[in-house]
């Protein structure tokens, strides 16, 4: 459908989603300054806010960070602790950044920014090399199947930008990257600070040819074929307004998280796994034929069945199985572990159900690899492997082929926090990139 292909080329062309991670004091904050300033995304009172608050502390120069550091710990501290969204543009694409914090006690922030990211831009400074942090946010890269990773040698000013030392690095994390599965890593030298290969070419690095960031931010593919996912509406509301104008109006509203739906589609409600078609797709107030990921819409069915809150409409030919028992690849963000055992609300979509941690196989050890068997518990920033068992069956897809109905939280009944975020099915992209020990021994129930 031609409105179809138009939407999709209008996606991959301007829009760019993306997350910047790393260690303490890499730069990324600098670097996302960088971007703004050079870029001419920074409005004039927002840059003499900047400039009074550099000089304030002494500095020569503004300071590029403070763009993105909003919070007054932040500033304070020197730190990213929350995650900072900016919106800017181009003339060639338009951005929504995440700045994540690179502390490794705000690890966990960082799968909220890199959520929802087509690409992921991973500091390293020049000096110190791949550290711990490095492979930490490499991994949770790789969990998140970020179709693109970045890997910015930052701080090329303080090793008197040599070659031999950006070669090293780009080797050694683009080796560890291959191994989680990462599909792409493309490998930067910059210097934040002093503009080197972040908006404008470097004039002190005339060994490197490639791209600058912004430039590679501007130009790498957004690929999503919309025509051909797995078609999936999460029900947020059902619409009936039982008014003299629309007595026997009954719509089922949400947010299209995946595919095409169109007029006359069969479908299948779920977990009921009631059948129907569709008899009318409303888009703004107005009818339409078709209609495609992220738009929200609402569906009309020909049959009058029971649809609610938290049910999943999809196409009866493409259908998820239902199922009680979720194994998924998470990673713990609460400071309470996750042990087994743990009673939880699952929160799939728009459907939260009651749960129970049954096993944690498996977590993971970021140095080599490895899968340190049946732990017992996850604790704040450990990835690792679990087997969740659901009060009522759940209609999930795997992540690898759906990051929307692939994902799901753990809540904490008691008070509403989020213990864990998931992802279901196989950990990494690359067939068996770590070995699991521990043997799948059943469930009792």
């Amino acid at each position: 459908m031609s409105t179809t292909t138009e939407l999709t080329g209008t996606t991959e062309t301007t829009l760019l989603r993306f997350a910047t991670a790393g260690s303490v004091d890499d730069g990324k904050s600098t670097l996302v300054g960088r971007l703004l300033h050079d870029s001419k995304s920074v409005l004039a009172d927002q840059l003499e806010a900047v400039e009074r608050a550099s000089a304030s502390r002494g500095q020569d120069g503004p300071d590029l960070a403070l763009l993105t550091d909003g919070l007054r710990a932040e500033r304070e501290q020197g730190i990213t602790i929350d995650v900072a969204y900016r919106y800017f543009a181009t003339p060639r694409r338009r951005f929504i950044l995440a700045d994540t914090p690179g502390h490794v006690q705000y690890t966990r922030n960082m799968v909220t920014g890199a959520s929802t990211a087509e690409l992921t831009v991973i500091l390293v400074d020049a000096r110190n090399g791949v550290v711990e942090q490095t492979r930490r946010h490499a991994a949770i890269a790789a969990l998140l199947r970020v179709p693109h990773v970045v890997l910015a040698v930052n701080k090329m000013d303080l090793v008197d930008y040599r070659e031999p030392v950006f070669a090293a690095i780009a080797e050694e994390f683009t080796a560890y990257a291959t191994d989680l599965g990462v599909p792409e890593v493309t490998a930067i030298p910059i210097s934040a600070l002093a503009g080197d290969n972040v908006v404008e070419p470097s004039a002190n690095m005339d060994w490197y040819g490639g791209p600058t960031v912004l430039e590679h931010l501007e130009t790498v593919p957004v690929s999503h074929d919309l025509a051909h996912c797995h078609a999936r509406l999460p029900v947020q509301y059902v619409i009936r307004p039982q008014t003299a104008e629309h007595p026997d109006y009954r719509g089922y509203a949400g947010q299209i998280a995946a595919g095409t739906f169109h007029v006359g589609e069969e479908v299948t409600v779920l977990p009921s796994g009631r059948t129907t078609t569709i008899s009318a797709i409303d888009l703004l107030g107005k009818p339409v034929d078709a209609a495609w990921t992220t738009q929200s819409v609402t569906l009309l069915l020909t049959d009058d069945i029971d649809v609610s809150r938290g049910d999943l409409i999809v196409p009866s030919k493409d259908a998820p199985a239902t199922t009680q028992d979720v194994e998924a690849t998470v990673c713990h963000v609460a400071d309470q572990p996750l042990t087994v055992g743990h009673r939880v609300l699952l929160k799939h979509g728009t459907r939260t159900v009651k749960a129970i941690v049954r096993d944690i196989p498996s977590r993971l050890t970021l140095d080599d690899l490895s899968l340190h068997p049946h732990p017992g518990q996850l604790v704040a920033n450990d990835i690792g492997r679990v087997k969740i068992r659901t009060a009522e069956p759940l209609p999930v897809d795997s992540y690898a082929d759906s990051r929307r109905t692939g994902s799901f939280i753990l809540i904490d009944p008691a008070d509403g926090t989020t213990l864990t975020a998931g992802m279901v099915g196989e950990s990494f992209a690359s067939p068996d990139p770590v070995k699991d020990a521990a043997e799948d021994d059943g469930w009792d129930f």
